[in-house]
């Protein structure tokens, strides 16, 4: 199935929330009324609730407890609500697909957007970017797996929707990768063009001899969440450590064990996000 038939298919392409779309538009615009994206984000009582929840949780450390949507734009920050809201409204637009742990795979990107956001700190990159690109890296899985599920079942016995290897085995099968269609999943939703180019460039972060330094970012912060997940001894860690990508970012030797925590405990209080 070329990359255009896969869209095509109404079961693959999720609708966002029509309030998360108000918040992609947002990036684009250089004067938001938060008044306004406070009051259409009230009118969604999931992610309102969830979006309270999220605030008051352990993860932010607020003085007091926030209770209304407006609250928590004030005392968190636009930004901060828009990167929830998104990250949430992503979640909730999936609600089974076939052959796919969700639980997991909304686990593996978060601990991916997490370990992204301590990254990008560190490498003085857009953290808030770093966090909703890394949230949203691997979409384009649900999107194959949503569209052509015996095909996408059949790779998974190959290697895992979360194997290193499985880049590689989907060229190999379909010509393009989960990150192509993540890509173009993100242009359909109208993100900014920094979200496709760095989804489609993180599993080479290096095009044309250039660096992506975003797509380095959310690639370690993908290799990072993947180690993780498969619970690898520190041989094999050091094994497969990406030291080359590490080193052009200007982290330190072994950064990425020894000095960030690991994923688990850099997500604690954002779990409600993947619920």
């Amino acid at each position: 199935m070329k990359l255009d038939a896969l869209f095509q298919n109404p079961t693959a392409l999720p609708t966002a929330p029509k309030v998360v779309e108000e918040l992609i538009s947002s990036f684009d615009k250089a004067s938001v009324s938060t008044e306004e994206i406070a009051k259409k984000l009230s009118t969604d009582p999931v992610l309102s609730a969830k979006l309270l929840r999220l605030a008051n949780s352990a993860y932010y450390h607020v003085s007091r407890s926030i209770g209304t949507v407006e609250d928590a734009v004030l005392m968190l920050g636009f930004v901060t609500v828009r990167t929830l809201v998104i990250s949430s409204g992503l979640v909730s637009g999936f609600k089974t697909v076939p052959g796919l742990d969700l639980k997991q795979f909304w686990r593996y990107s978060l601990h991916t957007a997490v370990s992204a956001k301590w990254i990008a700190k560190k490498t003085r990159e857009n953290t808030d970017l770093a966090f909703t690109i890394g949230m949203m890296h691997a979409i384009g899985q649900l999107v194959i797996h949503s569209a052509m599920p015996e095909k996408a079942m059949a790779l998974d016995k190959v290697a895992g929707p979360m194997d290193s290897r499985r880049l590689d085995a989907e060229v190999a099968s379909f010509g393009y990768t989960f990150a192509d269609v993540g890509a173009e999943l993100a242009r359909r939703w109208k993100f900014p063009e920094t979200f496709a180019e760095t989804i489609m460039a993180f599993p080479e972060p290096h095009k044309d001899g250039e660096l992506n330094r975003l797509a380095a970012v959310v690639s370690l912060a993908a290799w990072r969440a993947r180690v993780e997940q498969a619970g690898l001894t520190a041989e094999e860690i050091t094994a497969c450590y990406p030291t080359e990508l590490a080193e052009e970012l200007g982290l330190e030797d072994d950064a990425l064990i020894d000095d960030m925590p690991s994923p688990d405990e850099l997500s604690a209080g954002l779990e409600e996000l993947v619920k």
